[in-house]
């Protein structure tokens, strides 16, 4: 299988110079337009980022800072500064790299290529899902708020699962319930309600982000 690079720059140009330079060396290259659009392909698991980090909408310092803790990949910063000390405050919040732009694309591909022979992480990797101030490891079934663990039921993490994979859409009390516990489960609907109680009351406990939206008389969807 292709080693996965996620390229992260607002400068289309550059965007398309390293997607078509890895891709004919065999990579497959995941693009990102912005801090923000990072944010939401980081969950594709790439076993290496280049990461601008002057960007308008979010800079490459802050995706670090928000990504770090759930992704353990080499992180590489595209940058156009030049003072030690912003070179140290990349390196410090997490970055294993940089290079200075305008930079050599054959040395670029050299130090990717030399981080993923020293990279043995991705056998190890779980799929995770960053939305907002929560990150989701799917495969272990544990949710971090802001980076600590939440205590949740089987039931509770069933139906952040579920609202999470689905943003936007409206899920009622019984599609929930039938969803979570299956058609033929026992009991009354009427409790996901105080499953989405506890959930938030667990959520709040670290950020005043509550993803979950009461829709009032249909149900609730999530909204990160």
């Amino acid at each position: 299988m292709s080693q996965k690079i996620l390229v992260v720059d607002d400068e289309e140009g550059i965007l398309c110079l390293l997607q078509d330079y890895f891709e004919i060396q065999g990579y497959k290259v995941i693009t990102a337009r912005g801090g923000i659009e990072a944010l939401e392909k980081v969950y594709q698991l790439p076993d290496i980022i280049l990461l601008d980090i002057n960007m308008p909408d979010l800079d490459g310092l802050e995706v670090c800072r928000k990504i770090r803790e759930h992704v353990s990949c080499p992180i590489v910063f595209l940058t156009a500064k030049v003072e030690e000390q912003d070179r140290i405050n990349g390196l410090m919040m997490g970055g294993d790299d940089y290079i200075l732009k305008p930079f050599s694309i054959d040395e670029l591909g050299v130090r990717v290529m030399a981080h993923l022979r020293r990279e043995q992480r991705k056998n190890e990797k779980t799929p995770v899902k960053l939305i907002g101030d929560i990150a989701f490891y799917y495969g272990e079934r544990t949710v971090y708020c802001k980076g600590n663990k939440l205590n949740l039921t089987k039931t509770e993490y069933d139906i952040l699962e579920l609202l999470s994979m689905n943003p936007g859409q409206i899920f009622g009390k019984d599609s929930i319930y039938e969803k979570t516990r299956g058609y033929d489960a026992e009991g009354d609907s009427q409790i996901v309600a105080e499953h989405i109680r506890r959930i938030r009351g667990k959520i709040s406990q670290f950020t005043k982000n509550i993803p979950i939206e009461t829709v009032w008389g249909v149900g609730y969807r999530w909204i990160g």
